[in-house]
């Protein structure tokens, strides 16, 4: 199945500046709290000695290298899902080339549940670590202020997810400048103590990482865990990919972002190696006193986008997992008239508000958020590598010995940050893991739940085709006008179909069963998104059609069902679709003692649907001309 693809309007350069403010915000920030972090964990077993700062910056470099401009800019950014990227596009595709598989297309689908719940324990520190980490620079420039820093980062953070519901439309179309500004002054910023000390440019080979590792092996484990900070964001340049497209997003990365992080490194290091009391905050005393305040300014502004872009991230990545049924229906609102991946999704917001807020308040600095950072970023990158070689071999016809080389590079660098951050679980690596694994817990409940009603329907519902042969023999009587009918299935019978004619004794003159189906491809092409069917006459009024949207459209059912009039789809005009009443099946869904679930995952899954969004609003139905009707259903 062909999918359809966002046209691209704007100039190659305009929309690597624009990449530039929705990808990079995240690893673009990193240099604010990365070598200060190596240099404080466990009290400082990382010394200021010229064979420590090199072995830690040839470490930064070429895990930046490795994992970022190898895998994910090079090769990942390739195995693109018909343009669009991100651990749940990735899992789709694998699911694609694996289709004939039944057991091991169920087994990707778990592996792509697990990535997106580590993103969202992931995308409740990156705000407050990235905002804190800006907001403490203030400590350099006006000294004393040390009781204002929480406070002022809670009111930034506040503003930041108050706005939300506005839309980043408005203010989006600077991300790009700002962070383009970002990037040329950290560089320019690194340079003067490179020039100072050009020797630290040695340490950009991996000769050091590796004597760094042979000399003090213990130590250079331990600083794994704070390295990792320099490749946090590397996800968002494959799941932003469908925004902006591979070729934008690699110019940016290789001629803006690379060449400023490592020279902002380098001018850190440079800067201990020169004075060894800077490692308590490195990136703000390369600034001279006047510009340490203006630097402050401008690193808030960095990281409020480099937070939006996370945020922006969990609405998306949120709306794809609903419309891949594996989590409850929740509302959505389109802040932009032109641009549909700029949604807001109340709920997510108010959870990610909420927990943002929590672990900064509790946590109450950079360096203490660091210790619960990490686990979940090398939990993603290591799902993300175990996909990547699943899809190599199918999409590529990568042998054992490319398969073995990048499972060694990639998968031993990336398990070895794993296993250095897992030292960080009992002093607050413990958080990002216990909302993943809560994540995943209401993932995989609401995904059973959904099999369980599924199955009760079935039996309430009858079949369709007998339904029709019913209605035929009866001769029952039929009104004026036009009713759709949501169903997920051409098999059985609504149950709004089934209780409108039990209660109401009539019928429509017209009836339209609506089945939703979402493809595990993001957009699908409108020529081939209906499939139409008489139900076995072509006479009686009743008829299926089979509606396909991708998991990033918008499902919406009158708009679809007009296109399919103008197709020819349906033997329809337009005018007369927009005067339909339409029908949603929906019952009250009670727990029983029958197995297929435990009582507790029962009464959650029955927790989440209850708090589910209106059908109605889901597929934006008309209000005034939507009926919901149904009975009961035992799970």
């Amino acid at each position: 199945m062909k999918s359809v693809r966002r046209p691209v309007k704007a100039g190659a350069g305009g929309l690597a500046v624009a990449a530039l403010g929705v990808v990079f915000g995240d690893i673009g920030t990193s240099p604010l709290y990365s070598l200060q972090t190596v240099f404080s964990i466990d009290g400082g077993v990382v010394q200021a000695t010229p064979e420590d700062v090199y072995g830690v910056i040839s470490l930064m470099f070429w895990a930046v290298t490795i994992v970022v401009s190898v895998k994910y800019v090079s090769i990942l950014m390739r195995a693109d899902n018909d343009g669009e990227g991100g651990v749940m596009a990735l899992a789709a595709l694998a699911q694609r080339l694996y289709a004939a598989k039944a057991g091991k297309a169920g087994l990707l689908l778990l592996i792509g549940i697990v990535g997106v719940s580590l993103f969202y324990g992931d995308s409740l520190i990156t705000p407050a670590i990235s905002v804190l980490s800006a907001v403490e620079g203030l400590r350099i420039a006006i000294p004393g202020v040390d009781h204002l820093v929480v406070p002022i980062a809670a009111v930034i953070l506040t503003g930041l997810f108050a706005f939300q519901k506005y839309g980043t439309g408005h203010v989006g179309k600077f991300f790009g400048p700002v962070m383009l500004l970002w990037f040329v002054v950290i560089a320019a910023a690194g340079v003067p103590m490179i020039i100072q000390d050009p020797g630290v440019l040695a340490g950009l080979s991996p000769s050091y990482a590796v004597v760094f590792f042979v000399a003090h092996p213990v130590i250079a484990f331990v600083a794994m865990g704070a390295v990792v900070l320099v490749i946090t964001g590397a996800e968002a340049l494959y799941a932003d990919m469908g925004h902006f497209g591979r070729p934008p997003i690699r110019r940016a990365w290789f001629f803006v972002v690379f060449p400023a992080l490592v020279l902002n490194y380098l001018g850190q290091a440079a800067l201990i190696l020169k004075d060894p009391e800077s490692r308590a905050n490195p990136f703000f005393l390369l600034f001279p006193d006047w510009a340490r305040l203006p630097v402050v300014i401008l690193a808030t502004v960095a990281t409020v986008i480099a937070s939006q872009a996370v945020i922006s991230g969990a609405f998306s990545l949120t709306r794809q997992a609903v419309q891949l049924g594996l989590l409850p229906p929740l509302t959505v609102r389109h802040t932009s008239e032109k641009e549909g991946g700029q949604i807001y999704m109340p709920a997510v917001n108010t959870l990610l508000f909420l927990g943002v807020m929590t672990v900064m308040l509790v946590f109450r600095s950079s360096e203490a958020l660091a210790t619960a950072y990490g686990v979940s970023v090398t939990g993603a990158l290591v799902v993300d590598t175990l996909l990547l070689l699943l899809v190599a071999r199918r999409l590529w016809g990568w042998g054992p010995v490319k398969i073995g080389l990048a499972a060694v590079v990639f998968g031993g660098l990336e398990l070895t940050f794993l296993s250095a951050n897992l030292s960080k679980v009992l002093h607050g690596g413990w958080v990002p893991l216990l909302v993943a694994f809560a994540v995943i817990l209401v993932m995989t409940t609401w995904r059973k739940g959904r099999q369980l009603v599924i199955a009760g329907r079935i039996v309430k519902e009858g079949s369709l085709s007998e339904f029709v042969d019913a209605v035929r023999d009866k001769n029952v009587l039929r009104v004026p006008g036009i009713a759709i009918f949501l169903h997920p299935n051409r098999d059985s019978t609504p149950l709004a179909l089934r209780a409108n004619l039990e209660r109401n004794k009539v019928l429509h003159k017209r009836v339209i069963v609506v089945t939703v189906v979402i493809e595990n491809i993001p957009h699908v092409h409108p020529k081939e998104a209906f499939e139409y069917n008489d139900l076995g006459y072509s006479d009686d009024g009743i008829d299926h059609v089979r509606v396909r949207f991708g998991f990033s459209d918008t499902p919406n059912i009158p708009r679809a069902l007009r296109r399919a009039c103008s197709l020819g789809v349906l033997d329809l005009r337009a005018k007369q679709i927009d005067a339909a009443s339409y029908f949603v099946s929906r019952g009250a869904i009670r727990p029983t003692r029958a197995p297929g679930m435990v009582a507790w995952r029962k009464a959650l899954f029955v927790g989440l649907a209850q708090n589910a969004a209106n059908p109605a609003a889901r597929f934006a139905l008309p209000p005034s001309r939507t009926v919901t009707m149904g009975s009961d259903i035992d799970i």
